[in-house]
């Protein structure tokens, strides 16, 4: 759906945002990466004018909204006539999901230009969750430019005539608004839905059926729709159909769960918004959540942000915004945003996966791992949050643990799918990393076995067997394959280098080595492998180089000793063909 939105954002924002600078995102009051950087909360009245300024462009560089704004409205304080100060703190409020700052902002933003379309908008949105329903309308219908803004706008300004009691001219509103061919399906939802709260079932039914046929994969579209049918025509088998139909196409959705459970129970869903409000939030919600999906996070977090000033427990748009936050590499952001998310709601299983892979992501590895436990608890056959424990213990290093978590996802597959090979491949490494080898190499086999000639799979198994001494030929098969299909995956590579190393081709190995440097510079094992092949081929002063900048990328701990001792006294001396002529070049001078 809406395959043009992307190519439409940039432009659309463009077109909105007349305020300088650039909207970034954040939520209150966390520490981020930077923040020791920036003067503390009580600093702020102690700062100049260009101090506060300069912290506020730092933390927008740092995409930090919450201390941009703190920053911003400190420097606007003390020059209260500055407009571009005055934009900015503007902008950061609104970012950072302060609406209600936002909203005083936005009515002196509106003293200086009348025509701001952003701080239209914000105070039309104010004013529909106040209830004061013709002056929504009328700055709503004041924030429009461009396709993506045009829509919004006319839903929400439907919703405000809604709310001031005219259904039929809110839906005839929407009704004259043309434009690109995404329109429609928007267009017709939120008119079902009006009519739905007005009464007007028959009509309703019309309008929804009509967008469930234009896209029946919208997940939105396809609730609305399901959950009047369940209240009308064949009642609640239709609904499960249509859930069950969805559930074909996105299996084990927790809404669509959640439906296909109260639908066999013979249930009659309410409708999907029961008030203005809940419509305009919903509208909020849909537009922002496809351009998250679309690149277009900017404006997205603006939408999002005021659906949920309308609805603060909306789930759905809980979630997008944690995403969008995780897609500008936020995640102690996503963290506040997925801790909001309702216990009731059939979603927060998903807020918890989700923020537990934000918790480690930002070292609280511990009291993530607690919460996958907790979720698997209740529901041993989570294979979505069994895989997510897993891979978090398997980042940490808890080989053991990890074997044990991917065992419990093994168990709950059914059939030998291809994708299946992942669960045996984690847990094969796992395995080996934690010394059992036999295990991991029937893992690996097992995932090579539903996966032939997956390159991962191919690399570990055969960098494995050669580290061992073990099927040389085949393995040195198996990497080069792999590298045919990975040939810019720096640790593959490695793995073909360090192949021809441990069968005494060291002129070959370096070659590899070299490439593998280049594609994965910062990798303390390629560079300790390096070192070795070319203290082997006779470059003694450029081995102790390679070792050297290895130690000093923080290799595992077993390693660190080992590579101090290398630069210390080289490698022992090795009686192939190989090492003879690198010993040659020693003699000759040549080699360092």
């Amino acid at each position: 759906m809406f395959s043009r939105l992307k190519s439409l954002t940039m432009l659309a924002f463009a077109a909105s945002m007349l305020v300088s600078g650039t909207v970034h995102a954040q939520t209150p009051d966390h520490p981020t990466d930077s923040s020791a950087t920036f003067p503390s909360r009580e600093d702020l009245r102690d700062m100049t004018v260009a101090g506060s300024y300069l912290a506020a462009r730092h933390a927008s560089v740092e995409r930090d909204a919450s201390a941009a704004a703190e920053f911003y409205r400190s420097a606007l304080r003390k020059d209260p006539k500055n407009n571009e100060l005055l934009d900015r703190a503007f902008i950061s409020s609104l970012a950072d999901g302060n609406i209600d700052e936002a909203v005083k902002l936005a009515g002196r933003v509106l003293k200086v230009d009348k025509s701001n379309r952003v701080a239209r908008l914000v105070i039309g949105v104010h004013d529909l969750k106040q209830k004061r329903y013709e002056s929504a309308r009328r700055n709503i219908n004041q924030s429009v430019r461009g396709p993506i803004t045009d829509l919004v706008a006319t839903l929400l300004a439907g919703w405000a005539e809604f709310g001031a009691g005219n259904a039929r001219d809110a839906v005839a509103s929407i009704d004259k608004l043309a434009g690109p061919e995404w329109y429609p399906v928007f267009k017709d939802l939120h008119s079902g839905m009006i009519m739905q709260l007005a009464g007007h079932e028959k009509d309703a039914g019309v309008r929804l059926e009509r967008a469930y046929k234009l896209d029946e994969t919208a997940l939105r579209v396809m609730d609305a729709y399901a959950r009047w049918l369940s209240r009308n025509k064949d009642g609640s088998k239709a609904a499960l159909d249509v859930y069950e139909a969805f559930d074909k196409k996105l299996s084990r959705h927790p809404l669509v769960v959640e439906g296909i459970r109260l639908t066999k129970a013979g249930a009659k869903l309410p409708p999907l918004v029961d008030s203005p409000q809940a419509g305009a939030a919903e509208a909020l919600y849909g537009i922002g959540a496809s351009l998250t999906r679309r690149g277009g996070e900017d404006l997205a977090l603006v939408y999002l942000q005021l659906a949920l000033y309308l609805q603060p427990h909306h789930a759905l748009a809980l979630l997008s915004l944690g995403d969008l936050y995780e897609s500008v590499k936020k995640p102690q952001m996503a963290i506040k945003v997925y801790e909001r998310v309702p216990e009731q709601s059939p979603l927060h299983r998903n807020a918890q996966v989700q923020l537990a892979t934000d918790l480690d992501a930002v070292d609280r590895s511990e009291e993530a791992i607690k919460i996958l436990q907790a979720v698997t608890q209740d529901d041993p056959k989570d294979v979505e949050a069994i895989m997510a424990l897993g891979n978090i213990e398997r980042g940490r290093k808890k080989f053991a643990d990890c074997a044990v978590t991917y065992g419990k996802a093994i168990d709950q597959l059914t059939g030998t799918e291809n994708n299946n090979w992942v669960y045996y491949y984690f847990r094969g490494i796992c395995e080996e990393r934690s010394k059992n080898w036999d295990k991991a190499e029937v893992d690996m086999k097992k995932a090579l076995q539903l996966k032939p000639e997956q390159p991962h799979v191919l690399n570990y198994l055969g960098y494995s067997w050669i580290d061992r001494g073990l099927h040389l030929d085949e393995a040195m098969k198996m990497i080069k394959r792999a590298v045919e299909q990975r040939p810019d995956d720096g640790y593959i590579v490695d793995s073909l280098g360090w192949a021809y190393y441990r069968i005494g081709n060291y002129q070959e190995a370096v070659k590899h080595l070299e490439r593998a440097i280049d594609l994965k510079p910062e990798d303390p094992t390629i560079n300790d492998h390096l070192g070795d092949a070319y203290w082997r081929v006779g470059r003694t002063l450029e081995a102790r180089f390679q070792w050297a900048h290895a130690r000093d990328l923080k290799p595992e701990p077993e390693e660190l000793p080992k590579i101090e001792a290398k630069i210390e006294n080289g490698l022992p001396a090795d009686a192939t063909p190989a090492a003879a002529e690198a010993d040659k070049k020693k003699d000759d001078g040549k080699g360092g």
